[in-house]
């Protein structure tokens, strides 16, 4: 989409690209707004208005006169996204048992990555038959008949107890006092930071030496993304025999070996590299916002907001540093930056999360 867009409105890649970039820093910079707000007003009333207001947002899209307009308009989508994404963890959460939330949670980190799969595709081929715009529309659609769904298939969520603006601002911050908290937060910066980092600067390597991929040999490359549809719900039910802190453990390790495996010099070792950090990459993050929710006693809505805010500035950061060493070192150097990320995860989850709450064991 971002190559016509381009062409319509007159403007390079790198400028187009702010199309995307102005999503992830709204959400970044909303996402904590919305703990604080789901906990006051409760959480099914904040998803399915947050939703209903991003499909029109959405539509309003399809009708930008300009660049410019555009650019807001997707600034604006990027504000309410985290309505549905920093909420889901939370709602979940006053819904199911403690023992039951990982299988949850990873079940809805799996339609994520559906959405995201089938919204790459289809925007695609809508693009390329009916235009930009049509796809926006089409999109907008989809997006009011989840706000519809929302507002009349969820129950309340009986579990959470509303409580004052005030009150859940107070709670959301108190939650960066806790050192288990904290450290789970810094774990979702540094799985989105290598993640954005490798697939950002992936078309780089692929498309020179010695490969010289295609855009359409690099794009199906990128269909390695449907492995955290099978990682994430396993995960998930893993988590109810595995300690979360290990299975985080595990994923960040395995996702940091995939990006070693990536800098091999065979083009299918290099993508069983990029499958194997696919599968490191969801199975830590279908654990670690149902950790956060468990571990957050209070102001829950504020804690999933407070990890989704880090996750989205950790790829922030992912999405410029490794260009940098990729232009200082190569290839070799996005990697060593991706690795280097995933480890201050690591670290953090060792010391920090480990530490346990007053009169309990570690998790």
């Amino acid at each position: 989409m971002l190559p016509v867009i381009s062409r319509e409105f007159g403007v390079g890649p790198a400028r187009a690209g702010l199309t995307v970039s102005a999503v992830v820093l709204a959400v970044a910079a909303a996402s904590s707004f919305y703990g604080p707000l789901a906990d006051a007003l409760g959480r099914r009333r904040v998803m399915a208005g947050a939703t209903a207001l991003l499909a029109l947002a959405t539509l309003a899209c399809a009708f930008a006169p300009s660049f410019s307009v555009l650019l807001v308009l997707r600034a604006m989508q990027g504000v309410l996204v985290p309505g549905v994404t920093a909420v889901s963890v939370a709602y979940a959460g006053d819904r199911f048992r403690n023992a039951d939330l990982p299988a949850v949670v990873g079940g809805i980190i799996a339609a994520s990555v559906v959405g995201g799969l089938a919204g790459r595709v289809l925007s695609g081929a809508i693009t390329a038959n009916a235009g930009w715009r049509a796809a926006f529309v089409a999109f907008a659609i989809v997006t009011l008949a989840a706000a519809l769904a929302l507002a009349r298939g969820l129950a309340p969520a009986t579990g959470a107890p509303v409580i004052g603006w005030a009150s859940a601002t107070r709670g959301m911050l108190g939650h960066l006092r806790d050192p288990r908290l904290l450290g789970a937060y810094l774990v979702g910066a540094s799985l989105f930071f290598g993640w954005i980092g490798i697939f950002t600067y992936l078309p780089y390597h692929l498309a020179g030496a010695p490969w010289h991929l295609t855009t359409g040999q690099i794009s199906a490359v990128y269909l390695v993304y449907a492995a955290g549809v099978v990682a994430s719900p396993i995960a998930g039910r893993l988590a109810g025999r595995i300690p979360p802190r290990r299975l985080i453990g595990i994923g960040l390790v395995v996702e940091a070996l995939g990006m070693l495996a990536a800098l091999a010099g065979s083009l299918p070792l290099a993508i069983a590299g990029l499958l194997v950090l696919v599968l490191g990459t969801f199975t830590a993050q279908a654990v670690a916002p149902g950790f956060v929710n468990v571990t957050a006693r209070t102001a829950k809505g504020g804690a999933s907001a407070l990890y989704l805010t880090f996750y989205y500035v950790g790829g922030t950061l992912g999405s410029a540093v490794p260009g940098l060493a990729l232009h200082a070192a190569g290839w070799p150097g996005v990697v060593a930056t991706c690795v280097a990320g995933v480890g201050v995860g690591f670290v953090a989850n060792w010391l920090l999360c480990g530490r346990p709450p007053r009169g309990r064991a570690p998790v």
